[in-house]
């Protein structure tokens, strides 16, 4: 893998604009072609990412994925990257905090996530997230831009100024009816609690299914004003 380097804007904005038109697979295919040795695909196993799996599956099966295991995961979502595992033959990346829940317990107190959630982010999910991504050049995510208003202006390619790498997001422009359908349509493994009112999947002690015409992420922090991990510009 050759070193680092931050792309200049002028080419990532160049990229951007040829790749907005483009197809996930197109945006993709350009991401292994110019990063196949560095590139790296983030799954919290949701609608969006098991959809980024199976293409990415097709396409280029050797490109690693990795999960952030805060260890608060629901159940259902582990049991839905062991079927992908197994439908797709591979084994995903997983990726840990330093600090067990009980180490944790004992230097912040318990149940962090209720009394400071932003903190218990920050070192269950954004310190494993930036020691992983220094040994790539560029990621893959499954951001779109109708998920909230923080992500509204994602383009499909740019300079992740957090983590100092290029990022891909090849599903900016889809609709959540995009996603079921390619789900549907491919027969792709999905996590059942997207049949439970459950839109966006996090820890279990932070999520909770929302009510219809709700925002699709008020059921992520409910209760606090947040609607990020931190992962995300």
């Amino acid at each position: 893998m050759s070193e680092r380097h931050r792309m200049a804007d002028e080419e990532l904005e160049v990229w951007a604009y040829r790749l907005e038109a483009k197809a996930p697979m197109d945006v993709l295919v350009t991401a292994v072609e110019n990063y196949a040795g560095g590139l790296v695909l983030a799954s919290s196993f949701g609608a969006e990412d098991v959809v980024l799996i199976d293409m990415l599956h097709k396409l280029a099966p050797t490109i690693p994925v990795f999960y952030l295991d805060t260890n608060k995961h629901f159940p259902e979502t582990y049991d839905t990257r062991d079927r992908l595992a197994e439908r797709y033959g591979t084994s995903f990346i997983q990726v840990l905090p330093e600090l067990t829940l009980e180490e944790q317990a004992q230097k912040h107190g318990d149940k962090l996530w209720e009394r400071d959630p932003n903190l218990c982010c920050q070192l269950r999910k954004v310190k494993p997230l930036e020691k992983v991504l220094s040994g790539y050049q560029a990621w893959i995510t499954g951001i779109r831009r109708e998920q909230s208003p923080t992500r509204a202006n994602a383009k499909k390619v740019e300079w992740d100024d957090k983590f100092g790498l290029v990022k891909f997001n090849p599903l900016a422009d889809w609709t959540q009816a995009q996603v079921w359908e390619y789900i549907h349509a491919y027969g792709v493994p999905y996590n059942p609690l997207h049949d439970r009112n459950y839109p966006s999947i996090g820890c279990s002690v932070c999520t909770r299914a929302v009510l219809p015409g709700q925002d699709p992420r008020s059921g992520r922090w409910a209760g606090h004003e947040k609607t990020e991990c931190g992962l995300h510009k």
